[in-house]
């Protein structure tokens, strides 16, 4: 069986103003990734394929397995196994300090490609994590916030040709993107862009800009605030449950980041230092 794959050719039925034709479109990869630490499964996601080790370092990162780079000794995806396995599986071996409580982290996920706060046991479980407000010195001009999106599309490269993925990209304070990931799910790819800065040793994002292409629910949020990312912003609405941690914890939250135009629903000061 081959590896699984980002995106995939296939033959459609394509109808356009009444003409009918044959051609190949591509379509966006969906596989499950299980994680596991050890011998033990910890949860599976339905995911993009790629940049997996990404997936599963930001995966045990921002759900709290993990509180920092350290406590991950490696991670090795299995390339043998069964014909569901090989590929979709990804093993974490965790240093000797780490603390890790199996049967809690076993009850409390189970996430897919569409959904992942829908994978806790409570969303109290989440707000039980003591999480800390972000760099509250971070300023962020709307002129700037106005051209991440046209970088972030730019980097979209399997989107472009699916039209199927999400994206999150994170920038500096200067605009520059560092990194973009793509994902059929959203909370992948915050994940996989979380998962690269912390093997890239670059957490806390204390002075980077979170941008997601779609809506941005209470997940993304709490994501974001773990990896100390004071910014937060999306190209579509955020959830009622993002917007109330946001203003809880001092998160600066957009919205509707399009063309000239964003709404602020959280954390004026740092993206409109002027507003009276």
């Amino acid at each position: 069986m081959p590896a699984p794959r980002s995106l995939d050719l296939t033959q459609v039925t394509e109808w356009n103003n009444g003409e009918v034709r044959r051609v190949q479109d591509s379509i966006a990869g969906e596989e499950p990734l299980e994680i596991r630490i050890g011998a033990t499964p910890l949860a599976v996601t339905m995911r993009t394929p790629g940049h997996d080790l990404e997936l599963a370092a930001g995966f045990l990162f921002t759900e709290g397995i993990v509180q920092r780079r350290e406590d991950i000794r490696s991670l090795e995806s299995v390339a043998e196994g069964t014909r569901a396995s090989r590929g979709n599986m990804v093993v974490a071996q965790l240093a000797a300090g780490a603390s890790y409580d199996a049967g809690q982290s076993q009850r409390n996920f189970f996430a897919n490609s569409s959904c992942g706060v829908c994978g806790k046991a409570t969303i109290d479980a989440v707000r039980s994590r003591l999480l800390r407000s972000p760099n509250p010195a971070l300023r962020v001009s709307p002129d700037l916030l106005c051209r991440l999106p046209d970088n972030l599309s730019a980097a979209q490269d399997i989107f472009g040709r699916t039209g199927g993925l999400h994206a999150a990209g994170l920038f500096n304070a200067s605009g520059e993107l560092l990194v973009a990931r793509e994902d059929i799910g959203r909370h992948n790819a915050v994940d996989k862009a979380i998962g690269w800065a912390l093997r890239e040793w670059r957490l806390p994002l204390s002075e980077n800009i979170l941008l997601v292409s779609g809506r941005c629910g209470f997940e993304i949020a709490q994501k974001a605030i773990v990896a100390g990312v004071p910014v937060v912003a999306s190209v579509s609405a955020p959830s009622s449950l993002a917007v109330q941690l946001a203003r809880e914890l001092n998160l600066s939250l957009v919205g509707f980041l399009r063309g000239r135009r964003f709404i602020v629903y959280s954390g004026d000061a740092r993206v409109l230092p002027d507003a009276t």
